[in-house]
């Protein structure tokens, strides 16, 4: 977030309140659309944690029976070979079934680079120290960095999150065979592109959670969440202008195409155009005055204009608005959660600034953020201080707080809340959000212990991509969370 002198308007939370007051083996579903969500499922399909299907390649998976350009025979090259064959089956059945019968064509060529080995001159560009993965219209080709890249994802994300970026490039030769049935033009900007990339990949990966590939399967629950927590990894810096060429979009933005194309299927993705995106993105520039670039310091003063913005929220609706206190986290009768929690008995927030800051700062580059104390960024922190805080809203007016609609409707509070904290103004020194704070919302939901979207009892919402779809949901229409999670 940044510190900025403004006057909040606080409309949308405001409406948040006054509806509130007024009231192993493959596992199979039916798809559901974008932002229709329950607390145990997946777009439709039923949650599955490790126990029950083993993320990554299927024990006697075929050989992909491909050939590739400077491979090296390893581990590396072997799993992106998987991931182009099942690809290929996937698009052999799914593009003439979706795009008026157009036939798939399978790459002209597959390449492979060492990007700290020798130099390989591909699509005009030298692969010395490229850590990347590319497809090229020029020869209708896919290549990737099985040096550097590739081991680097596996390493913080497993195997599939290489299956992921093979998808996406796979996602950029789909749109070029497709053309104009893709709403792709040589004067489309290339984050309509992106957008669409991972659109594909996310349709690709609901084929995978179906169980019909034949190399791979995923779990919805952990599996799911690494694949999106990818994302983060492969997003633009904060920062970054959507409109410039090679804009790729935040993890809020990354993480929402692969949403819409695991719950709608390519046809979905093939919608996506230049008003679309120009509508939701939130890829922005810093302005001039963020000299923080996005991230503020923890401290008495910005816990305290996070409280006060909400109690301005809230003031309206005859709610008694929970105190704060700082006491390393800890409820005097029942349980609490850490670094917030919320006491019922006495109406309060309590939290432990120490563990809030350390939440709060952003990870380096190369760190999973939120993994083995890892942190993530400021606005992970005060979200979670504002999800505690909406427990007080919901206990006021007789919801339950220990159920996962209980989280699945703080998630979508908190979002509502964010929506407020975009919003420009003049006036009282407040916060506003900065470039890059939803991706740490993200970031903090896809964590084993998330209290964005956990209940009062620190229990998260099982599927992290519910709890980003919960948050989405309040983020675009407030009215919508207790509408939907009552």
């Amino acid at each position: 977030m940044r510190a900025r002198e403004t006057r909040r308007v606080l409309v949308a939370l405001v409406a948040v309140v006054a509806m509130v007051c007024g009231c192993g083996k493959a596992v199979t579903g039916t798809p559901k659309a974008e932002g229709e969500i329950d607390a145990g499922s997946v777009a439709g399909l039923p949650v599955t944690d490790e126990s029950q299907v083993q993320t990554g390649l299927k024990a006697g998976a075929p050989d992909s029976g491909l050939q590739v350009e400077n491979g090296d025979g390893g581990e590396m090259d072997q799993l992106a070979l998987a991931a182009v064959a099942d690809l290929y089956e996937y698009w052999n059945e799914q593009m003439p079934a979706d795009f008026e019968g157009q036939k798939f064509t399978p790459l002209s060529r597959l390449v492979s680079y060492d990007s700290k080995g020798k130099s390989l001159k591909l699509c005009q560009t030298d692969t010395k120290g490229l850590v990347n993965a590319f497809y090229c219209s020029l020869d209708d080709s896919i290549a990737w960095d099985r040096g550097v890249l590739l081991p680097e994802l596996t390493k913080q994300f497993g195997k599939m999150s290489v299956v992921t970026v093979l998808a996406h490039e796979t996602g950029h030769a789909v749109q070029f065979k497709l053309g104009g049935k893709s709403n792709i033009t040589q004067a489309t900007k290339t984050i309509v592109k992106e957008q669409q990339a991972d659109c594909y990949a996310g349709a690709f990966f609901r084929w995978i959670a179906d169980g019909k590939s034949k190399r791979f399967q995923i779990s919805t629950g952990e599996g799911i969440n690494k694949v999106l927590a990818t994302m983060f990894f492969i997003r633009d810096p904060a920062g970054t202008d959507a409109n410039k060429q090679g804009a790729h979009g935040l993890a809020w933005d990354r993480v929402y195409g692969f949403q819409a194309g695991f719950s709608g299927g390519p046809t979905r993705c093939a919608r996506m155009d230049q008003k679309e995106i120009d509508g939701r993105i939130a890829e922005e520039k810093f302005v001039e005055k963020d000299t923080q670039r996005g991230n503020i310091d923890i401290n008495d003063t910005t816990i305290g204009k996070i409280k006060s913005s909400l109690d301005e929220a809230f003031k309206t609706s005859n709610i008694n608005p929970p105190s704060f206190k700082d006491n390393g986290s800890k409820c005097a009768s029942g349980k609490s959660t850490t670094p917030v929690a919320y006491c019922p008995d006495d109406n309060t927030v309590v939290f432990d600034k120490a563990a809030l800051v350390k939440l709060g700062t952003p990870p380096r580059r190369g760190e999973e953020p939120g993994l083995d104390g890892v942190g993530i960024g400021d606005f992970a922190a005060f979200a979670e201080l504002a999800s505690r805080y909406t427990l007080a809203v919901q206990k006021t007016v007789g919801m339950n707080l220990d159920d996962e609609r209980a989280g699945l409707r703080t998630a979508c509070l908190v979002g509502a809340w964010a929506r407020v904290a975009e919003e420009k103004g003049s006036g009282n020194n407040t916060l506003r959000i900065s470039p890059g704070d939803l991706d740490e919302a993200v970031a903090e939901m896809l964590m084993g212990k998330s209290l964005i979207a956990a209940d009062i009892n620190g229990t998260p919402v099982k599927a992290g991509f519910a709890r980003v779809e919960a948050f989405r949901i309040g983020h675009n229409n407030a009215k919508e969370c207790t509408a939907r999670f009552t």
